[in-house]
């Protein structure tokens, strides 16, 4: 259990913290009564500077600050696609459910139901050797999406205990990995911190057309998949409907659209054509 700091002074969303020796560059706190989500930026001495993600206006000199010892991290496993969420991986239908149309403060809601169950079909048997980035099975998280449950990064070592093909919760465990780092336990979901990049293999060259559906882009413009592309323009000059049209005719099979910094009329009305669009396919 981790020492409690308070809160020194607030100015909108940075709050300054006292009594928070020990803190880590990053770590994930609570701040205030209201236990509102907060990451660490800045350490000097027993002083810490913390970034609030959640409204600020109440709180006070004061109220105390809770360490996790933990970084901001995310969830990552079946049920992320279709899922609306906000800038810390909060899902916005599931506390709409919980507190209304007005989300309340400091909510906490697990970014994956806990409850809905998964198919899995398992790929690897006991005894086999595996090692980060290996497949040890599949779930069918869509109607055009197998998703593939990987050994986490960072892990090598023997299966043992692996389930059959089933139906399983994301907490549940599919088979231990014994190795270097002991036993660990895999399941279908695993926490990773934003900060830390995804490690990988090998880069695969951009070499295959997005077919975006927009001549205009196709002919003159054209899109490697793997690529990135820019739309400048001022208010009001159709950059939005572009994305709606490159989401719903494009030839990818998943659309992650961030809205970062848009205004609130935007997203509303992002969210609200965005989950009627059709896929031709």
């Amino acid at each position: 259990m981790f020492k409690e700091g308070k809160i020194q002074r607030v100015a909108g969303p940075v709050v300054i913290g006292k009594n928070m020796s020990g803190a880590l560059m990053y770590e994930l706190v609570k701040v205030g009564e209201s236990e509102l989500i907060g990451e660490i930026i800045r350490v000097e001495g027993e002083t810490a500077t913390i970034q609030v993600y959640e409204e600020t206006t109440g709180i006070r000199p004061g109220e105390k600050i809770v360490r996790t010892g933990k970084p901001l991290s995310v969830e990552l496993g079946p049920g992320i696609l279709g899922q609306i969420y906000d800038g810390i991986q909060r899902p916005l239908p599931k506390i709409m459910d919980l507190t209304g149309d007005f989300i309340e403060r400091g909510v906490t809601v697990p970014s994956l139901d806990r409850n809905r169950e998964w198919r899995f079909i398992p790929v690897q048997m006991d005894g086999s050797k595996v090692r980060s980035g290996d497949v040890l099975g599949t779930v069918e998280e869509t109607s055009l999406i197998k998703h593939k449950i990987l050994v986490p990064p960072n892990i090598s070592g023997i299966v043992e205990d692996m389930v059959s093909e089933g139906d399983y919760k994301v907490e549940d465990q599919i088979c231990i990995i014994s190795g270097p780092a002991g036993k660990v336990p895999a399941r279908l979901m695993h926490t990773w911190p934003v900060r830390s990049p995804r490690p990988f293999k090998r880069k695969v060259p951009s070499d295959t057309p997005l077919v975006t559906g927009q001549r205009i882009i196709d002919f003159l413009f054209p899109i490697a998949k793997g690529g990135t592309a820019a739309i400048p323009g001022g208010f009001g000059t159709g950059k939005t409907v572009m994305q709606q049209q490159l989401a719903q005719w494009a030839d990818a099979d998943i659309i992650v659209y961030v809205g970062c910094g848009e205004r609130g009329n935007e997203m509303a009305e992002v969210l609200e054509r965005f989950p009627k669009l059709k896929d031709p396919r």
